[in-house]
């Protein structure tokens, strides 16, 4: 019976560290302002705590040389994203052949009556010097809008073929900033 208890301790233990391990940054985790990545996804050098993560959060991780994977589980202040509030994703187009931004809850989609999941860099209206805005919650409406519902969120932003300057330094790289706009 010893034993049995043993062994049952010792797994939620086990358990329980691997989990509180997980919600943290793993090591090598690298941010620039709001976003982070690892550059670790999808290569043999992966340590055992990313490959956790990959495996729970179900990332089929390419090598970075095809992508590199940033996300944003608070705002450029810090903020935890929130459903309740309106964000504002600004800038240029990052350093890649192609690019999205993808709202997620708990790894999920978010449902939602727009059926709106993400945005593009092919399906993405500009402004006249290029640049973008996207709103992120709210009832913004039209095509740079993804819609998220009440709740705590994440966004994450896919970089397919990135650049030599995302490639040489993913911590400087130029991404958009995520800034909160309002909050009903």
């Amino acid at each position: 019976m010893k034993i049995l208890a043993v062994l049952v301790v010792g797994t939620m233990l086990g358990i329980l560290a691997t989990r509180l391990t997980l919600l943290h940054q793993p090591p090598g985790t690298i941010t620039n302002g709001p976003w982070s990545t690892s550059l670790t996804n999808g290569s043999a050098q992966s340590d055992p705590y990313r490959r956790a993560m990959v495996a729970i959060h179900g990332l089929f991780a390419l090598n970075r040389s095809e992508a590199i994977y940033y996300s944003a589980n608070a705002d450029s202040d810090g903020r935890p994203l929130d459903g309740d509030c309106r964000y504002a994703i600004s800038g240029r187009d990052p350093d890649a052949r192609w690019w999205s931004i993808t709202a997620y809850r708990d790894d999920y989609l978010i449902p939602n009556p727009a059926h709106r999941y993400s945005v593009s860099k092919t399906a993405i209206a500009r402004d006249a010097s290029g640049g973008f805005t996207v709103q992120v919650g709210g009832d913004a409406g039209g095509d740079n809008w993804i819609p998220v519902g009440p709740g705590r969120f994440s966004l994450s932003l896919r970089l397919y073929n990135p650049g030599p300057s995302v490639l040489s330094d993913p911590a400087h790289a130029d991404l958009p900033a995520l800034k909160k706009v309002s909050c009903s």
